[in-house]
């Protein structure tokens, strides 16, 4: 993305703009075309380039090409909403895979989208776009709703007040139906996401507690949509995220009976 402030962007800056020219689509670039994506001169992205690659932080190909290193996975295991909500979340995610062998997924939130932190597929399972590091609109996504719905007012009027992609025509876009949506989700502690991003399928979503008893992110079961009864899976989704609040030491989820 080129630079169009008028202010001369800092080393920072111009470190993050070489990252982020990376993207799930384009994973391996060269000199040039990270040049160009991120809006810098080329000299500049060389020295930067070489910097980074010296860290570990980007890693160079055979073909010239240059990727995303280890050193940067590193860091980022150190976020407390990634890798240690993860490691508390896949006992559960596994049980509730194991019993329907169909797309389990983790996310918090990004207001105003989601970030997937985990994801269990089967070979048989309905295709999902969702991956993991990827991003969906929240107002769209069964997580995203259940997040959204217990997010600070003012994350929410954000969101609200658009704009609010249409994924399907089953995307939920008018600003008062989707209040009228989070209100249900903050009574009803669950969520049905009917068709939102793909036609073929459904999910079911329900939040993960942390140890203030905010919640902290939100977990879902992805089904077909034809023939499915999205309600029988409901208490599943609710013992499962309700496993991962409990340990990650939520009060709520420690005065709630195991079953």
């Amino acid at each position: 993305m080129r630079h169009t402030s008028a202010q001369t962007p800092s080393v920072v800056d111009r470190v993050l703009a070489v990252l982020g020219a990376f993207t799930p689509e384009r994973p391996a670039l060269t000199l040039s075309d990270l040049s160009r994506r991120a809006g810098l001169p080329l000299s500049t992205t060389h020295r930067i380039v070489g910097e980074l690659a010296r860290r570990g932080a980007l890693e160079r190909q055979e073909d010239g090409r240059y990727r995303v290193g280890l050193w940067l996975w590193e860091v980022a295991s150190l976020s407390p909403r990634g890798m240690g909500l993860r490691e508390a979340a896949m006992p559960f995610l596994e049980d509730l895979y194991e019993a329907t062998h169909e797309n389990v997924q983790l996310a918090v939130l990004d207001a105003p989208e989601v970030v997937y932190v985990e994801r269990i597929s089967g070979r048989n399972a309905v295709s999902v776009v969702s991956r993991v590091g990827g991003r969906l609109a929240a107002h769209a996504t069964g997580v995203g709703l259940v997040l959204l719905a217990h997010a600070p007012a003012e994350v929410q009027e954000q969101v609200l007040a658009g704009p609010l992609k249409a994924y399907t025509p089953k995307t939920i876009c008018a600003p008062e139906e989707l209040r009228r949506v989070l209100a249900d989700v903050r009574r009803d502690g669950f969520v049905i996401s009917d068709r939102q991003v793909e036609m073929v399928s459904l999910s079911v979503a329900a939040p993960v507690y942390g140890p203030d008893d905010d919640v902290v992110a939100a977990i879902s079961i992805v089904v077909p949509a034809r023939g499915a009864d999205p309600r029988t899976l409901v208490p599943a989704v609710r013992a499962a995220a309700r496993g991962i609040s409990r340990t990650l030491g939520a009060p709520r989820a420690l005065r709630q009976p195991v079953f």
